[in-house]
């Protein structure tokens, strides 16, 4: 496969160098600029509005200062066109030739609040998001980057109330699924055959466990990139990443919204989001989030309390220089992870969804978690544009988890309850140049950077104490709390720091990676052919084991418009990345190697309005890892499978249909299996050639659609429906004996009423509308355990923005 890769890069640099230099008789592009400002009726700025050049792939939208730029204009007669739901299209002509075009300046006639009112009332009702964010590097619209990358918008995340990574976030994605182990502590997603990594603000914070996961209050959006991205973001999975972008200062005089939600399970939240400027200059800037969260659930004695403030501050150096630092810190108190865990001998399902087998006595689990970014962005010149970034994050649990020792048919339960304690830190240094020039006939898009990170996790997992013996018994049928051995409640020594008890299960990696890429843009930009490529050093530790790697993955990458509204692509990929674990023979798990193979096609219809991408793609992913069948009791082994086959086809839409209407409906069909089995003794038969890759659904289908009603006396109210369905579901793991009872097929029903007048709005969403018993689990030795779902819930939001 390597030889195969670099021929294709060999006859991909022949192709682009005959193309480049080849005189032919194509029609030119005159290499002109449009650029210019948009202000409103009082003269301020319009910031964040929709600009394009109509009849061609040109799209923008206006920075801080209402600024807009476009490059390489096609000669003729150019038509500006600015859009915004709920504002009458506005255009200006003007004519592109040899001579350079002077500034545009646009008034618009509506006022500055006028305008507000339509952008915020545009933002709660925008589902198709063109450009990505710059923490993706790329500098082109989703239309024709050669990739499946879907974006979740905040008007999304707004319209079903989502709250947090572990709430149901990922349902506006294909394929996506999450793997809930961990309840609200720490999100894992799943998606083409393997698990995706985690991003916030393009640096890879993927992690065995943690960071904490994010609270929407201050996400801005996630996009999720399907296939590889190491070659430019880092050292990733082959099956994608989700990139967690934040809230940034808009630049906007003032703004802000509060807000208030109630729900099931006692439920109490408030929010508070204010973005403005810190001086009469206008060249600094703020954004503030703060949050406070108290909730139980409909498992007795589970809860979860959790406050956050994010603040950013925006330097404005000059128009091509800004400095940015953003710091959040979230503060989680929670009961004691894996108190969602139920255990039976018969299966799923066997009990009432409340029942829990934590014991309300056990001290809480509280989580300390603390990031921080510097980002400075700097505009060489027209074309060129240098950024740099650094992160920081830091994260400290103290807390407790439970297992069981023993699981009878008589609805016993041995439960024992372990220590765990944890800290992490993680440091990244980024720079990424990004910049435009032509050659004859052809448009480079070049892309090139720098990667540095340092990641490092310990924990404690020493202590552990049975909650139950022969005289103090726990039956699931009927329950019985607070009767512990001996009447006395477990304990843990922390006397010792933590660098000392967890020593033998530190885990640390340092890396450094280059990367470069070049998008070539033929007949007008029409043809675009993408090589690029990732050459990546790295060092780890883990369980004692240490390990050095490097390794260069190519890319190749083709995208062809057919017309202003639909694009064909193709690519190729691959991906490296370390793994941690312990192997029960005490080898170190090596690295992930894996490429990925995807072709697709982009089309927007209703003008523009709405997106959709249909993609097939095939992973081969080398040195699977999965949890060794054979563990028992507190064991956390793994065992490599040998090499996995993932194919799929995805299918997204996101946008509007007709005025008021807004839809998400994606279906997901993934095949993934055991191409290559490994040489490691404990592989069982579960894990032949052949067999299926656990943690997944053959088929998955979403739907969401948002009505809101566009004139008359009820103008402003809407309804919401969403359903998800999971078929032909794997368990979570393989299972130790072939014998096994399967995951049912997975329905869940989703709907709510809204209503939105001038400033405020009331939101009413409820989810499980039929109240099913929903889980998922697996098998573990002579017994299954599961995790359930709420049953039928509900949230009521109030915002308020001003």
């Amino acid at each position: 496969m390597k030889d195969i890769s670099l021929q294709i890069l060999r006859l991909s640099f022949i192709i682009a160098f005959f193309l480049g230099n080849t005189s032919l008789s194509w029609s030119q592009s005159t290499n002109a600029a449009i650029e210019g400002n948009i202000f409103t009726s009082e003269g301020k700025a319009v910031v964040g509005i929709t600009v394009r050049i109509d009849g061609t792939n040109l799209i923008t939208s206006t920075n801080e200062t209402g600024y807009f730029r476009f490059e390489r204009v096609p000669s003729g007669e150019a038509k500006i066109v600015i859009t915004a739901v709920g504002l009458k299209q506005i255009s200006r002509v003007v004519t592109v030739g040899s001579s350079p075009i002077p500034p545009v300046e646009i008034k618009l006639t509506q006022s500055w609040n006028e305008i507000q009112e339509v952008l915020v009332n545009g933002q709660q009702n925008s589902y198709k998001v063109d450009i990505p964010s710059t923490s993706l590097r790329l500098n082109t619209p989703l239309l024709e980057i050669p990739q499946n990358i879907q974006v979740i918008s905040s008007s999304m995340l707004s319209d079903q109330q989502v709250l947090s990574m572990d709430d149901g976030v990922i349902r506006n994605v294909s394929g996506a699924t999450r793997l809930e182990h961990w309840g609200v502590m720490y999100t894992r997603v799943n998606m083409r055959g393997s698990r995706a990594s985690s991003f916030r603000n393009g640096m890879d914070i993927t992690g065995t466990w943690g960071p904490l996961n994010e609270d929407m209050s201050f996400v801005d959006r996630i996009e999720v990139v399907k296939g590889p991205a190491g070659f430019m973001m880092s050292n990733a999975e082959p099956s994608g990443i989700y990139n967690i972008v934040t809230k940034k200062p808009t630049g906007q005089d003032f703004n802000g919204s509060a807000n208030l939600t109630l729900g099931s399970y006692d439920l109490y939240r408030a929010s508070l989001d204010l973005d403005g400027k810190l001086d009469k200059t206008g060249k600094l800037f703020y954004r503030l989030n703060v949050m406070g969260t108290k909730s139980n659930s409909f498992r007795d004695f589970e809860f979860n309390q959790r406050a956050i403030v994010s603040p950013v501050i925006t330097y404005k150096f000059n128009d091509a220089t800004s400095l940015t630092f953003e710091y959040t810190y979230q503060r989680a108190k929670m009961s004691n992870v894996g108190s969602a865990y139920i255990f039976s001998t018969e299966g799923y399902g066997t009990y009432d969804r409340s029942l829990t087998l934590l014991e309300p006595a056990i001290e809480p689990t509280v989580i300390n978690d603390h990031s921080a970014f510097a980002f400075l962005n700097h505009k060489i010149s027209d074309n060129w544009k240098l950024t740099a970034q650094l992160g920081y994050f830091k994260y400290n649990m103290e807390g407790s988890s439970g297992w069981v020792n023993d699981v009878r048919s008589n609805g016993e339960i041995d439960r024992y309850v372990s220590i765990w304690d944890a800290e992490s830190e993680n440091r990244f240094g980024q720079v990424f140049l990004n910049g435009t020039v032509k050659t004859g006939i052809v448009q480079h898009k070049i892309l090139t950077g720098i990667d540095l990170g340092s990641k490092s996790y310990i924990a404690d997992w020493s202590q552990a104490f049975n909650l139950d013996d022969e005289d103090h018994v726990f039956n699931a049928n009927s329950p019985v709390y607070n009767n512990f051995p001996d009447g006395v409640v477990p304990t843990f020594d922390r006397s010792v720091s933590l660098s000392i008890r967890g020593a033998a299960n530190l885990s640390t990696q340092s890396y450094t990676g280059i990367y470069a890429q070049d998008e070539l843009g033929f007949f007008d930009n029409t043809f675009r052919l993408t090589l690029g490529g990732r050459y990546t050093w790295l060092k780890e530790l883990n369980y004692l084991s240490p390990r050095e790697a490097k390794r260069f993955t190519p890319r190749l990458g083709l995208s062809v418009s057919i017309d202003r509204h639909s694009s064909l692509y193709a690519l190729y990929d691959q991906t490296f990345t370390p793994q941690s674990g312990l192997m029960r023979s005490g080898e170190t798990p090596k690295p992930i190697t894996g490429n990925n193979m995807e072709i697709g096609v982009k089309k927007e219809w209703f003008e523009g309005k709405l997106r959709s991408t249909l993609s097939a793609y095939k992973i081969l992913k080398n040195n699977t890892l999965t949890t060794d069948p054979d563990n028992s009791g507190t064991e956390g082994f793994v065992i490599d499978v040998g090499q996995s086959e993932t194919k799929g086809i995805e299918f997204d839409a996101q946008g509007e249909i007709f005025p008021g209407l807004l839809a998400v409906v994606n279906y997901a069909f993934t095949d993934s299996k055991i191409s290559k089995a490994s040489d490691d003794p404990n592989l069982g038969v579960d894990a032949a050639v052949g067999a299926r890759i656990p943690g997944f659904a053959s088929h998955e289908a979403n739907a969401s659609l948002n009505y809101s009603i566009q004139r008359g006396v009820l103008k402003g109210s809407g309804i919401y429906g969403g359903v998800t369905f999971l078929g032909d579901r794997d368990t979570w793991t393989w299972a130790s004996s072939a014998a096994i009872k399967p995951l049912p097929d997975y329905y869940k029903f989703d709907s709510g009423l809204f209503w939105r007048k001038d400033r405020v709005s009331v939101n009413l969403n409820v989810y499980n509308l039929l109240d099913t018993y929903l889980y998922s689990g697996s098998s573990y030795g002579t017994y299954y355990y599961y995790q359930a779902e709420a049953g039928r819930n509900f949230r009521l939001g109030i915002t308020y923005k001003f």
